[in-house]
């Protein structure tokens, strides 16, 4: 996954009647501010037009050449209206460059003190007129918080980390290209999805047989160096105490075969067959192979859960953090907002508070504990978290999603895998809606509080149905 800065282009909406020192000031302080916070800027200057502001037709016409010369770089647009601003030269400029990137639209604020003709902004009421034009045009976009914000504040600053981070799940999922690594597990109805409609959301779909996979790591040699590199790597990642030699090497070996087809393919994000083909035919389980793709923002989903890979790379694209996989598990004794999430588990290091690998008990009574090592234990950290699911409803033709804010506590509690007590206000509403609703058992998590911007690029520009808990 990138993490270069996104990047915003600006238009500083200006309209003659009104005090022109206002659009001056806007555009300087608004560059700078965008730049203080570490995002690159692509706006008129003060020579180009009046005090590099949009308020004309040549205006619109000249700032979207500008923005079309930057098209590759542009991520997001932000209008800005230090006074009233025309809400034509805002849309046409946007209509002209044709970007087809997240907008948000921010109004200054009027001090009360100061509503004479020399200081009156009226960016109260432009802004719905901009906002009408952008709906006349078919053109979506967000909003601040507030109706109007000081830029000059703590509160606005987080409105453009917010909106970065839209544009980032926008941009990433547009491109998104997931490998998808054996087929589904027979009993896993659960994880079935359309490539067709995830291709017309530009999201495309690499596959690659088990079967290949096995085959190529057999094939190779033992003291390849990459493997070599590669099994240190493992042992470098979490205490391998009382794992097999022998297991660890074909860890490395199925860590090389995937992390090379991901670059011949440019693959952001995998999902791969587990259960239980990988212990049978190969010998170990993918678990710490996957974590540590996750941990590098490569997000890796099991049960070839290809809809739950998207949904963890939103949340990592979000918040430029790792994501991770879990199951709505177990009810945590009688407490109705609170419940068990757990997978067995390939959680990204990042998220515990401490791991070990070991071997996976379950699969472990079926194929045997000497074909199941590779498992990474540990209890997820207590810090806030934003929880996610993306599906695809075939014969609706729709995708769809829901996503919320809530905790992993401390709360006691002696299992094993990768596991955690979460809590989400109305946590049985929302148990209600997933039944209802048809949603499967996984949900991506991450460790942030990033719903708001998660939701603003699913809803508003990927254009899939949205159903935000907020409890």
């Amino acid at each position: 996954m990138s993490t270069k800065p996104t990047t915003f282009g600006l238009i500083v909406g200006n309209r003659g009647f009104f005090p022109d020192i206002l659009a001056r000031d806007g555009h300087a302080m608004m560059t700078k501010l965008l730049k203080k916070l570490g995002y690159p800027v692509v706006v008129l200057k003060p020579e180009d037009t009046k005090f590099g502001s949009v308020e004309t037709w040549s205006d619109a016409k000249k700032c979207a050449d500008l923005f079309k010369k930057h098209r590759d770089k542009i991520d997001g647009v932000i209008v800005t209206l230090p006074n009233f601003g025309d809400e034509r030269g805002v849309a046409d400029t946007l209509k002209l460059a044709g970007l087809d990137v997240p907008v948000l639209v921010h109004a200054w604020q009027d001090d009360a003190a100061k509503m004479t003709i020399k200081h009156r902004r009226d960016s109260f009421c432009g802004k719905m007129s901009v906002c009408n034009n952008l709906r006349q045009y078919n053109i979506p976009f967000s909003l601040t918080r507030r109706h109007t914000m000081d830029p000059a504040t703590p509160a606005f600053e987080e409105e453009v980390h917010s909106f970065a981070a839209t544009c980032r799940v926008v941009k990433g999922l547009r491109s998104c290209r997931i490998g998808a690594i054996g087929a589904r597990p027979a009993a896993f109805n659960t994880v079935r999805y359309s490539e067709k409609l995830l291709q017309e959301s530009g999201i495309s779909v690499e596959t690659l047989d088990l079967s290949e996979v096995f085959g190529r790591a057999a094939r190779m040699k033992d003291n390849d160096a990459q493997l070599k590199e590669r099994l240190q790597a493992i042992k470098g990642y979490t205490n391998t105490k009382g794992v097999p030699e022998q297991a660890l090497l074909k860890m490395a070996k199925l860590a090389t075969v995937i992390r090379n087809w991901m670059t011949d393919y440019d693959l952001d994000a995998t999902a791969i067959q587990c259960w239980t083909s990988m212990e049978e035919f190969f010998g170990v389980v993918p678990c710490t192979v996957m974590s540590m793709l996750s941990d590098q923002l490569s997000s890796s989903a099991c049960e070839t859960d290809v809809a739950g890979t998207i949904s963890m790379h939103a949340l990592a694209l979000a918040s430029q953090s790792p994501s991770f996989l879990l199951d709505w598990n177990n009810n945590y004794g009688d407490d109705p907002d609170k419940c068990v999430c757990f997978h067995c588990s390939n959680l990204p290091k990042s998220c515990f508070n401490d791991t070990k690998m070991d071997y996976q008990e379950i699969i472990a009574g079926t194929v045997g504990k000497d074909n199941t090592y590779g498992t990474l234990y540990g209890r997820i950290k207590a810090q806030p978290m934003t929880y996610c699911r993306v599906s695809t409803f075939d014969t609706e033709g729709r995708i769809a999603a829901y996503v919320g804010e809530g905790r992993f506590t401390d709360d006691p509690i002696d299992t094993f895998g990768g596991f955690g007590v979460a809590e989400v206000p109305d946590l049985q509403g929302l148990l209600q809606f997933i039944c209802q609703n048809g949603y499967e058992h996984h949900v991506a998590a991450n460790h942030s509080q990033a719903a708001r911007a998660v939701y603003e690029a699913l809803e508003v520009y990927m254009g899939w149905d949205v159903y935000w808990h907020q409890g």
